[in-house]
């Protein structure tokens, strides 16, 4: 039996549009172009926050469009917290930190689902705290 090899860049596990109905679903949105709005928002927020590797990786499992939003950012120096992450979108959008909460956490839901448990996993090593539970995982604590 012939076996297929092995793409060099994985293919997303789904399109731009699947992405979007996610996403409006997670959020509860009215409307697909409601969706699109956070999605452009806050993957705009995570591609100034990751670097190296984890990026480069994120952004071969997101569909073409998101892929374009999150590595059209420049990563600031220094990332911010995700409590600091949900504040700046809120300003970039004027909107209320809630309803950037809501967003962020609705976005996020489908990109770690993109990013699968590993690379999230690296992903969030890399970032400060408070991102856990913005992609909906616990956030653990080491004891001092």
């Amino acid at each position: 039996m012939f076996e297929r090899p092995e793409p060099t860049r994985p293919f997303p596990a789904m399109t731009y549009q699947q992405m979007l109905e996610k996403v409006r679903y997670e959020g509860a949105y009215p409307t697909r172009e409601r969706a699109e709005e956070a999605v452009r928002l806050v993957l705009g927020g995570l591609g100034r926050q990751l670097t190296g590797d984890e990026r480069v990786e994120l952004a071969a499992r997101l569909p073409v469009e998101a892929a374009l939003v999150l590595t059209a950012q420049i990563p600031d120096p220094e990332p911010l917290t995700g409590w600091g992450l949900v504040k700046d979108l809120a300003t970039r959008a004027g909107a209320s930190p809630a309803t950037t909460r809501w967003d962020t956490g609705a976005v996020l839901a489908a990109v770690a689902v993109l990013a699968g448990p590993d690379l999230l996993t690296r992903i969030l090593a890399q970032l400060p705290s408070g991102h856990a539970l913005l992609f909906g995982r616990a956030e653990l604590i080491q004891a001092a």
